[in-house]
C-alpha cells in the first residue's frame, strides 16, 4: 500500500474556547497546529488542513486548505470526506486524520493504524486507548480512511449521519489501541484550563 496522505482536522467551532481556531493557540512558543504538523509530517506522504472560512489565516503553514463540501456543520466526518476527495485527486488510496488541538499524539500513529487494518478489504481503523469500564475509548478524529469509501461516506452525511463510529462500525472499522503511559497521548485542548494543563505536560 502507498503511504497515506495526512489530513489535519481543524473544522470545529471551538465553542468552549470562545470561538476561533484552537490550532492557532500558542503552547510553549509554538502553535498547537505547528506541533501537530511536526508529529504528522514524518508519518505521511503529504499534509492538507481541513478548515472552513477564510483560508488565508493559515498562509504561514504552506498547507493545502480543504473546506467541508457538506453544508451545515457536519462534524469531523465532513472533514474526513474533504480529505478523501483531495486524496482521490492525488491518486492516493488512504488518508490518516489528526486533530489540530491534540499536540501529543503518538509518533507511531500511522504505522499502528495500518497494522490494525491489515488484511481488510477497505483499510479503516480508529485510534483508541484502554478504558477500564468499556474496554477501549475510541478517538474518532484519529483514523485511517480508505478513498474507496468516499462515495458511501458522502451519501451517509447527506442522509444526516454525524456520529463517526456508526459509520466505521458499519464498514468493519478496526481499533489501534495505544497505551497510556502517564498522560493520555490523545489529550486535546478544549478549554483555557486544558491549555494550561498542556503547558504543564510539556
Amino acid at each position: 500500500m502507498k503511504q497515506p496522505l495526512g489530513v489535519i482536522l481543524a473544522g470545529g467551532q471551538a465553542t468552549r474556547m470562545g470561538g476561533g481556531d484552537k490550532g492557532l493557540l500558542e503552547l510553549g512558543g509554538q502553535t498547537l497546529l505547528a506541533r501537530v504538523i511536526d508529529r504528522l509530517e514524518p508519518q505521511v506522504a503529504a499534509i492538507a488542513l481541513n478548515a472552513n472560512g477564510d483560508a488565508a489565516r493559515f498562509d504561514g503553514y504552506g498547507l493545502t486548505v480543504l473546506a467541508d463540501s457538506v453544508t451545515g456543520f457536519a462534524g469531523p466526518l465532513a472533514g474526513v470526506l474533504a480529505g478523501l476527495d483531495w486524496a482521490a485527486e492525488q491518486g492516493a488510496d488512504t488518508i490518516v486524520t489528526a486533530a489540530a488541538d491534540t499536540p501529543f499524539f503518538p509518533g507511531d500513529l500511522v504505522p499502528r493504524l495500518l497494522l490494525a487494518s491489515d488484511g481488510m478489504e477497505h483499510p479503516l481503523a480508529l485510534a483508541a486507548t484502554p478504558d477500564p469500564e468499556r474496554g477501549s475509548n475510541r478517538h474518532p478524529t484519529f483514523g485511517l480512511w480508505p478513498v474507496a469509501l468516499r462515495s458511501d461516506l458522502r451519501a451517509a452525511l447527506e442522509g444526516g449521519l454525524r456520529k463517526v463510529v456508526l459509520w466505521t462500525d458499519k464498514h468493519g472499522g478496526q481499533e489501534a489501541v495505544f497505551p497510556v503511559v502517564g498522560a493520555d497521548p490523545f489529550f486535546n485542548v478544549n478549554t483555557p484550563e486544558d491549555l494550561r494543563q498542556a503547558g504543564a505536560m510539556l
